[in-house]
């Protein structure tokens, strides 16, 4: 298997999203009265914080402070890949999935190294919440195929291939990994017809790259 550990994600498609917060804002509603003067001074204070913003400026600041530690998880753990320090760099990552879960490319990139470290069901389900975070991301979708393919799952990952083509018609790495599984289904056949168990159907597939 080809590991690769791309700066261009998702051709732009991976999205930053906001991580989002559930503050208890600094006020709460509050019931008409016929008393004004004990309304009065509460309901100042609820105004200016709604006229400053300053609540919301409070979360805004959170989050994207949220955000610039994840990115240092993200980029630590993208060296340490690139080091074949995959433990490691899988640690980085699952720090910054921690803090934007809604990131494709980390959840693709931590099936990777899954499958570097031999957990394939593992990859197989970090790489499904990435195809589920980009449904138009071929890579992702490669990925997927690959993790089922080393799961013993060839059958799937034609279709999570055919998918990934489906989107980026000329990937030669889906196109070669496609090949692979087609060529292990029919194995599987030709073992059938030899009489052997219908067991039979699970292969476990290495690098490919």
């Amino acid at each position: 298997m080809k590991m690769t550990w791309k700066k261009n994600v998702s051709d732009g498609k991976s999205k930053k999203r906001p991580i989002a917060f559930n503050p208890n804002l600094p006020f709460e509603d509050v019931n008409t009265s016929s008393d004004a003067n004990s309304a009065a001074e509460p309901l100042k204070e609820d105004e200016l914080l709604g006229k400053d913003g300053g609540s919301i400026k409070n979360t805004d600041d959170e989050a994207e402070k949220s955000r610039n530690i994840a990115r240092e998880f993200e980029a630590q753990g993208n060296k340490l890949a690139e080091e074949g320090k995959y433990r490691e760099a899988l640690g980085k990552w699952e720090a910054a999935i921690t803090l934007m879960p809604e990131k494709a490319v980390l959840h693709e990139q931590k099936a990777q190294v899954l499958l570097e470290l031999e957990e394939p069901w593992n990859a197989l389900k970090a790489a499904t919440r990435a195809t589920e975070l980009e449904p138009s991301w071929a890579e992702a979708w490669i990925t997927l195929g690959r993790a089922q393919l080393n799961f013993g799952e060839p059958d799937s990952a034609i279709e999570s291939f055919d998918k990934a083509l489906a989107i980026k018609p000329d990937s030669v790495e889906a196109q070669g990994d496609r090949q692979a599984a087609s060529h292990l289904v029919k194995r599987r056949k030709q073992l059938h017809t030899t009489g052997l168990s219908a067991n039979e159907n699970r292969f476990l597939v290495g690098n490919q790259g």
